[in-house]
């Protein structure tokens, strides 16, 4: 199976296995990022040893993106997106997802305890 359609067909174990990993640690960082007229709250999840990386994206028009990342064979840096469905929403406990608008709405990254966000 590719990235692509590991993406697309398996986003909600996707979405579990970040929240998982993410609120296992000590402190989590709630990183803001803006790319041109858009903003997000990001929290990010790394494979070092097979160079990829997913994150969770909550836009600030109220929207919430899986990315996958990963490096292709020429060593380039390559970025799938995918937009989540309310289900897929739902599997992100409220306590991140009312951090991660805060962020947004605050164009600041926070860090916190990793249980604090669990609730």
């Amino acid at each position: 199976m590719t990235y692509e359609e590991l993406l697309k067909k398996h986003p909600g174990s996707l979405v579990e296995k970040i929240v998982t990993e993410v609120l296992s640690k000590d402190t989590v960082d709630v990183y803001f990022e803006d790319e041109g007229e858009e903003q997000w709250a990001v929290i990010k999840v790394h494979v070092y040893e097979e160079d990829k990386e997913m994150a969770l994206r909550f836009l600030s028009d109220n929207r919430w993106v899986l990315q996958f990342g990963y490096y292709d064979d020429e060593d380039e840096f390559i970025e799938l997106l995918q937009q989540l469905t309310q289900t897929e929403i739902d599997l992100i406990p409220k306590g991140l997802q009312k951090v991660m608008q805060k962020v947004v709405s605050g164009e600041e990254g926070l860090r916190l305890p990793g249980n604090f966000l669990s609730r």
